[in-house]
């Protein structure tokens, strides 16, 4: 599922290291690391596994679904990028994989959110850069 935000959000710095989760994103699917010695899942990305510290990480496409860990409702903007959206819901998403990763949850109002949701991931368009949001399943 591809949206457009608006306003424009505030876009990503890619380094070397991250900038495959990046290209990944704006293909429209999801990457994070997998350690080839443990085959533990890194995310964030890094130079080296979060597990045993081994710098063999390979760039491995997953699906990006996931449960929802917790959340909170932003009724005040947190940043001027987020001026004039009512309700924003910040939240951490248990990838199916194990890892989480922080979102923002698209198509569903705040009354609808239930910590063990199903999620899918939303990519959103950012100008030159695709952004990772979620949905329900």
């Amino acid at each position: 599922m591809t949206t457009e935000m608006q306003p424009a959000p505030i876009t990503p710095d890619p380094t070397p290291t991250s900038q495959p989760f990046w290209d990944a994103l704006n293909d429209q699917r999801v990457e994070i690391q997998r350690c080839d010695d443990c085959q533990g899942w890194v995310y964030y990305p890094r130079s080296r596994c979060s597990h045993c510290l081994s710098a063999n990480l390979t760039w491995t496409e997953i699906s990006g679904e996931g449960t929802l860990y917790t959340y909170t409702v932003a009724r005040q903007p947190t940043t001027p990028t987020f001026d004039g959206i009512d309700n924003l819901l910040l939240a951490v998403v248990e990838l199916d994989e194990g890892p989480k990763v922080t979102t923002t949850l698209e198509g569903v109002g705040p009354d609808e959110v239930e910590v063990g949701m199903r999620l899918a991931p939303v990519f959103v368009s950012a100008g030159e850069q695709t952004l990772l949001r979620h949905c329900p399943v």
